[in-house]
């Protein structure tokens, strides 16, 4: 008995050790995807398999360029501000431009050539001491562009944020951006997620007009207008504030975003600002101490304080009358970056999770045929060469769901597929293997002999094939969208796992059964036939 023990030993070779490692593992991080327990992690479901909400949205490309022109004045502000050049009548118009008046002519000189330098992107007039800065053509078809890219990612990082799992976000034609998120299955849901995405979340620190607020109640869009003001109203009552058009500084300015709670244990939003926004901030408040400074959030006030002091190290509080999800929600939205411009819905449905049942049930029939059919052809044509191949198979799916369990991957109707496709692509390399022995036992050559130059003579053929293959894969992903990174993905971890299993697995497994191989039952081992 203990003979029979050291052989075996002997035999179980490192190869069939790392096979056995392989499929314990494949086995137990497949288990939570395979009976949808609550507990570890497991492959998500895409759109076409659970359901979800699908839409098309546009881009408000114009707002975008409106939301430009006001950062371009507010950079001149504090330009102007910070070299102590005297100006007036600060103001945009809806021409693309900015206007303002220098009280001093002694700057005009200097005045050109900072707005020059740092003011890129626009185009210089002057009139004696007024000046007028207009975007270029290419400045507004490029903050257009940049609407749209910028809303892509934007969203995306939303939903990333928000912990959905794997959302499609893809520009679609020229001006269009494509949303699908899936799992989205009752109306509050869907509701909150296109709350998320369609929230603008651009944030501004604004200056009360104190000169002039007492009269706000009584005052006129047009009046405000014509002092450079904006009338914006507080969130949460009617109270209205009479604030300077030119923002002291935006939400491009802002590095973090996170939930808080304040004295008496109510969700607040505190944010952090980049260096140069710390400093804007630490000046404008060191100058104003004793006014009033605005927390505007999509043209409405949360807050205005009186300033009490400087206030150093570029860290703001936002504060309301929030629940916790929603002050959650809004953090993911300004710590995602505002979008430049708003976006709209311009289609949406949603895919039912009966339909994604039905494509459930039918991949898995495919799969199942699939896999049935070769498992036979093998075990028929290949004998217990074929059996062995159909273990290291088992084996290959099982990997599979484990590697795409771990990393939380979603499966869609392509990736199914794309399994079912790995299926044939992992025993193909078995049978080049069991080919190349089969010609050299023909050949009169020794089993063991058959078995090693078997490998080596296909190992060529086989790495070249997975490799061009993996390479395909690869650029799939990189430059695919939604349902083609999950064809891709499944594709890519088919073919490393079956470089494992089919390789190294079955080549351990010949090791190991090989004091057993009969050289007269070469039909029942390899399917050679007399």
């Amino acid at each position: 008995m203990q003979k029979r023990l050291n052989q075996a030993m002997k035999t179980l070779n490192f190869r069939v050790i790392l096979f056995l490692f392989a499929l314990i593992f494949g086995i137990v991080f497949s288990i939570p995807s395979l009976i949808q327990s609550e507990e570890g992690k497991k492959i998500t479901l895409g759109l076409d398999l659970q359901g979800g909400l699908h839409m098309l949205l546009g881009v408000k490309s114009e707002i975008a360029i409106e939301s430009r022109l006001k950062s371009m004045a507010a950079s001149v502000k504090y330009l102007f501000d910070d070299e102590e050049i005297i100006f007036d009548d600060l103001r945009t118009d809806e021409g693309q431009k900015i206007t303002f008046e220098l009280l001093d002519n002694d700057d005009v000189a200097e005045a050109k050539a900072l707005l020059q330098k740092e003011i890129p992107g626009t185009t210089l007039e002057t009139d004696g001491l007024k000046f007028t800065l207009t975007m270029t053509p290419e400045e507004v078809a490029q903050t257009s562009q940049n609407a749209i890219s910028q809303a892509v990612d934007t969203i995306r990082n939303r939903l990333n944020e928000f912990g959905l799992a794997e959302p499609t976000v893809a520009k679609q034609g020229e001006d269009k951006i494509l949303v699908e998120v899936p799992g989205i299955k009752t109306q509050a849901d869907e509701q909150r997620v296109r709350e998320l995405i369609a929230r603008a979340a651009h944030l501004q620190l604004m200056a009360v007009d104190e000169e002039r607020a007492a009269r706000v109640m009584s005052m006129s869009e047009n009046e405000a207008k014509s002092y450079g003001d904006v009338i914006l109203t507080d969130v949460y009552s009617p109270e209205r504030y009479l604030l300077r058009a030119i923002p002291v500084l935006d939400g491009s300015m802002l590095t973090d975003a996170k939930v808080g709670f304040d004295q008496n244990n109510q969700p607040v939003i505190n944010f952090s600002l980049n260096g140069q926004g710390a400093k804007i901030f630490g000046d404008f408040t060191g100058k104003s101490v004793g006014k009033r400074m605005a927390v505007v959030l999509d043209n409405k006030v949360y807050s205005a304080p009186v300033i009490r002091e400087r206030i150093g190290g570029g860290h703001v509080q936002i504060s309301g009358n929030f629940t916790v999800p929603e002050a959650h929600d809004l953090a993911i939205a300004l710590k995602s970056g505002a979008l430049l411009a708003p976006v709209y819905v311009e289609e949406k449905r949603s895919v039912g999770p009966s339909l994604g049942a039905d494509s459930i049930k039918q991949s898995s029939i495919a799969l199942v045929m699939g896999f049935v059919l070769v498992v036979m052809f093998m075990m028929l044509y290949y004998g217990m060469a074929g059996v062995i191949a159909n273990v290291a198979l088992i084996g290959n799916l099982f990997l599979i769901l484990a590697v795409m369990s771990l990393f939380g991957a979603t499966l869609t109707l392509p990736g199914m597929a794309g399994i079912v496709l790995t299926v044939g692509m992992a025993v193909d390399a078995n049978v080049i293997i069991s080919e190349r022995i089969r010609e050299l036992l023909r050949e009169g050559r020794s089993i063991a002999k058959s078995i090693e130059d078997g490998y080596s003579n296909a190992f060529t053929a086989i790495w070249d094939a997975n490799v061009t293959t993996l390479i395909a894969a690869v650029v799939l992903y990189v430059y695919g969208t939604g349902p083609i990174k999950g064809f891709a993905l499944t594709m890519s971890i088919g073919i490393l796992a079956s470089m494992l299993t089919a390789i190294v697995g079955t080549h351990g497994m010949y090791h190991w059964l090989l004091p057993k191989i009969d050289s007269k039952k070469l039909n029942f081992w390899f399917g050679i036939r007399a």
